[in-house]
């Protein structure tokens, strides 16, 4: 299994840190917002009611019910709650997702570049990843005649992920109804949903039921440490789905999900509060980035990442970013983390405040400079 590089950026940043060097992250796809108020309140009251003890396996009812009323209210789509898995976040419910879809040398499409921790999920349960290159010009978006020359008998499913990591760009509506006619499932990873600026994201439940989505309340809600998400399924999986979490997981936090409703229902003026900041930090991030020479060919219009063309400075994309790190006291992902067709690209996360991305950015300026001195 290879490593989360993104985390091994973080670990010496914080070994710099301790030993009393500032650092800038720009690096960890995380909110710096603090959890709603209202979240706050319904994970306390829950407490103080005490009500700690396991849910069912497959979610609390009325979790589950406001999950339904959210994809009708944003997608238009109807959804059973016997349909819905609540899970302790999207790693478990991706990982009861490829659990209940593979037989072992099963393959599942994924994107290049891609979310880095797709392909050990996909292997680690027998799968095989099938890599299909999307590329900067096209807004890293899939070319439906690439995904159809990659399919074969052993594909299983098609994974996408609107708005990406690590690019931050949406999947097209024309985009996604075409692959939603390929006879694989489609396995939607939405987590990002809510975080666009541009346009509108579409749920793949939208065109077709012959998938999975996987979703949740770290991004959006910036309730990462409360470990909430959710896996919408066609109803034949549901039971092999809900033995699985019987025996692994039992079922997720009782508290977090009773946050859960409050941040379906509650949110809405602070969501649309943290979307009006993250989409100042995206502009600026974006003019800035382009300033310094960094490519950005399609601006990036959800998430919170920017996906920026280095290869002006290096094509060694990790040695350049651990460089930044140690010279410029930035932390950036490198783009190899996401997949060979990310080599020469970083990845900078405008999750931070707007004091810190302008001070971040002026480090990697005065570290460029140095460095264009030096070659001369």
């Amino acid at each position: 299994m290879a490593p989360f590089i993104v985390m091994e950026v973080l670990e010496r940043a914080r070994e710099m840190e301790s030993q009393g060097i500032d650092v800038v992250h720009l690096e960890v796809g995380e909110p710096d917002f603090d959890i709603p108020h209202c979240v706050k309140e319904a994970y306390c009251k829950a407490l103080d009611d005490g009500l700690t003890h396991y849910t069912h396996s497959l979610g609390d009812p009325a979790l589950r019910e406001a999950i339904c009323e959210h994809y009708l209210s944003a997608y238009k789509v109807h959804v059973s709650p016997d349909q819905v898995v609540v899970t302790s976040g999207t790693s478990p419910a991706m990982m009861l997702v490829f659990a209940a879809l593979l037989e072992a040398g099963d393959e599942v499409i994924v994107s290049d570049p891609g979310y880095a921790c797709y392909p050990n999920f996909i292997r680690f349960l027998g799968g095989v990843p099938a890599y299909v290159p999307v590329n900067e010009a096209d807004g890293f978006q899939y070319r439906p005649e690439a995904i159809a020359e990659t399919i074969t008998d052993r594909t299983k499913a098609i994974l996408i992920n609107s708005p990406s990591n690590p690019t931050g760009n949406l999947l097209s509506e024309s985009t996604m109804r075409s692959i939603a006619n390929f006879q694989p499932y489609i396995v939607s990873d939405e987590i990002y949903h809510g975080l666009v600026y541009e346009g509108r994201e579409h749920s793949i439940l939208e065109f077709t039921d012959h998938a999975f989505v996987l979703n949740g309340f770290s991004k959006l809600y910036a309730m990462t440490g409360l470990r909430l998400g959710y896996l919408i399924a066609p109803e034949e999986f549901i039971r092999p789905i809900q033995k699985m979490q019987q025996n692994f997981f039992i079922c997720a936090s009782s508290l977090a999900q009773r946050a859960g409703i409050a941040a379906l229902q509650e949110t809405s003026v602070a969501v649309a509060e943290m979307k009006r900041i993250y989409n100042h930090r995206r502009q600026f991030m974006i003019k800035r980035l382009k300033a310094l020479g960094f490519g950005i060919t399609v601006e990036p219009t959800g998430a919170f990442y920017v996906f920026a063309n280095a290869r002006a400075f290096s094509w060694d994309s990790y040695r350049l970013a651990f460089d930044i790190l140690e010279k410029a006291h930035v932390g950036c992902t490198p783009g190899i983390d996401f997949g060979r067709n990310g080599e020469g690209y970083l990845r900078f996360s405008y999750a931070n405040s707007m004091e810190n991305i302008a001070e971040g950015l002026q480090r990697i300026q005065r570290y460029l400079d140095l460095r264009s001195r030096k070659s001369k």
